[in-house]
């Protein structure tokens, strides 16, 4: 399996990574067990959680996904053979979100006590905090770098300005640096290739993009809006039920059929093209096997001219 470096850390990761927003929620533990498993079984090593997943589920108050991936590492005994990406960051509950170093230092062990390790490999930011100084969720991360409880740090949903700002700070004040970057970026939501592409690339900063399959949209499964009552997830692609959406589809179609796969194969083998590593969830065996296919399948420069062209 091919491996790719995440920035300038030294963490490398297979060219997909499992979603882990689904575990606790959408996959039970059996379920999120079986997943992983034959994710691990196919050579694949990175998986991203967060410890807010599935807060908005009833019932359920963060740290689900954390739990049911921490139990299954010490049910197999898995820790040295993957990359565990989590989040900090996102509203835990009342006084419990940003990036304050006091509350950074209290997350990261939540965390860790739910994973069941003593060191997380890639601590992102979920999200950008501007009450807190740039500088104190450095000086955060990086005492937990000191401490070897965080291997690599990197931020989610950060706009170019902020992201900039921060790679400025780390380089003035010799604070760690932010590796990554996990944006929205899809063949349907194509904003990251404006600003934030550049930045990344011109400060080597690995790339691991969520909602890869915007939605599930770029699957084929949704063509109307009868289709939308599949899933829990169906009113989050109704946006993309457009003349554009259906070019897209069409598309992603035709390529499918000339070469021997699916259009979510081809979906996420183009992004395959631009980033590190795109996340994709699954909740069950059968959609984990058409993501895992998506890493063996080569799109011919003229594929990739077609998808952009039917999705600009």
């Amino acid at each position: 399996m091919e491996k790719r470096r995440l920035g300038k850390s030294d963490l490398h990761v297979s060219p997909l990574c499992l979603g882990g927003n689904v575990f606790g929620w959408t996959a039970d533990e059996a379920v999120s067990f079986a997943l992983l498993d034959s994710f691990v079984a196919a050579g694949f090593n990175f998986i991203d959680t967060a410890d807010v997943y599935s807060k908005w589920a009833p019932g359920h108050h963060g740290g689900e996904s954390e739990t049911i991936l921490g139990d299954w590492l010490k049910r197999r005994g898995k820790r040295d053979d993957v990359v565990i990406a989590t989040k900090v960051g996102s509203e835990m509950g009342p006084g419990k979100k940003g990036l304050s170093k006091v509350y950074i230092a209290r997350a990261v062990e939540e965390s860790l006590r739910r994973l069941g390790t003593d060191y997380i490999d890639l601590y992102q930011s979920h999200r950008d905090d501007p009450d807190t100084p740039i500088e104190e969720a450095l000086e955060a991360y990086g005492a937990l770098i000191k401490a070897g409880k965080v291997r690599a740090i990197g931020a989610s949903n950060f706009t170019a300005e902020r992201l900039a700002a921060s790679l400025e700070a780390s380089a003035q004040h010799g604070l760690p640096r932010y590796e990554t970057l996990q944006p929205e970026y899809n063949l349907m939501v194509r904003d990251f290739e404006q600003a934030l592409a550049p930045l990344c690339q011109r400060h080597g900063l690995g790339v691991i993009p969520y909602f890869g399959l915007a939605s599930g949209f770029l699957t084929g499964k949704y063509r109307s809006k009868a289709d939308l009552k599949q899933s829990q997830r169906g009113e989050d692609v109704e946006a993309y039920l457009s003349a554009r959406g259906f070019k897209v589809l069409d598309a992603l179609d035709a390529i499918a059929e000339r070469r021997d796969a699916t259009p979510a194969q081809v979906a996420l083998a183009w992004l395959m093209t631009k980033v590190t590593a795109p996340i994709a969830s699954a909740t069950s065996l059968k959609q984990l096997g058409d993501l895992v296919a998506s890493a063996r399948l080569k799109l011919e420069p003229a594929d990739i001219k077609m998808l952009e062209a039917a999705s600009s």
